[in-house]
């Protein structure tokens, strides 16, 4: 595989040294919070999403909308971004439409993202589904990562992605639908881009942990998902700082 700017492939004899530290006995669940504060059926999500974010099997991640912004209140963390892959998960999901809010588990299951039981039932269902890629991280100096992805025929040709996050923001609302209410969010993704594919073979990345604007997020996660957000085969999150 070509290296690419911000990317490095390392030797066999590094894959072979982080090995060990590949191996999960249970891989983690990816959930994906789609929200917004401009909606206040989205709160009861957010608590709930908060949980979430605290469990050892989860890879917890929320991206906020923009379509909600019209109705007076701008969510500074949102963006068409956020938006495309909401409407893309709609299409790979065979969803009418988009709704929120919405959490998706492992790129499979979509449900109403303050429904406790089904969220539930999902990532217990997602637990059960083989196989699973291994990934570990580890972070590096020079605000750097490093991804020890393991082997895995089924996901070759899968995508690896990076998700860049604030681990905590508290924003108090003045207009809109959640007018006068404080809202706090978790693992609120801030940029992601892709750094690699998967060759069905084990190997090893490393990335910048910095914005695509030289922002520095504390927290950061990689998943290995079918193009254009379909099943994960694997993630793996790290927090950086407190």
């Amino acid at each position: 595989m070509r290296a690419r700017p911000g990317l490095r492939i390392l030797t066999a004899a590094l894959l072979t040294a982080i090995a060990p530290a590949v191996a999960q006995e249970k891989a983690p669940i990816v959930v994906e919070l789609l929200t917004s504060q401009g909606c206040s059926s989205c709160p009861p999500a957010n608590e709930y999403f908060a949980e979430l974010v605290r469990r050892p099997d989860t890879v917890a991640l929320s991206f906020h909308v923009d379509y909600w912004n019209y109705l007076g209140w701008v969510d500074p963390f949102s963006s068409k971004k956020a938006t495309y892959r909401q409407k893309t998960y709609a299409m790979t999901l065979r969803q009418v439409g988009v709704f929120m809010p919405k959490i998706v588990i492992q790129g499979r299951r979509g449900e109403v993202g303050s429904d406790r039981r089904a969220v539930d039932a999902a990532i217990r269902d997602m637990q059960k589904t083989k196989p699973f890629v291994s990934v570990a991280l580890e972070k590096l100096a020079a605000n750097r990562v490093r991804a020890a992805i393991g082997a895995a025929t089924e996901a070759k040709g899968a995508e690896i992605w990076i998700y860049l996050f604030d681990r905590r923001q508290s924003t108090k609302i003045d207009r809109g639908e959640n007018q006068g209410r404080t809202l706090v969010h978790h693992n609120v993704v801030r940029d992601w881009r892709k750094i690699g594919d998967h060759g069905g073979e084990k190997m090893e990345l490393t990335a910048a942990t910095v914005d695509e604007k030289g922002q520095k997020r504390n927290g950061v996660a990689v998943v290995v998902q079918q193009a254009k957000v379909g099943p994960i085969w694997g993630a793996a999150i790290l927090y950086l700082e407190d």
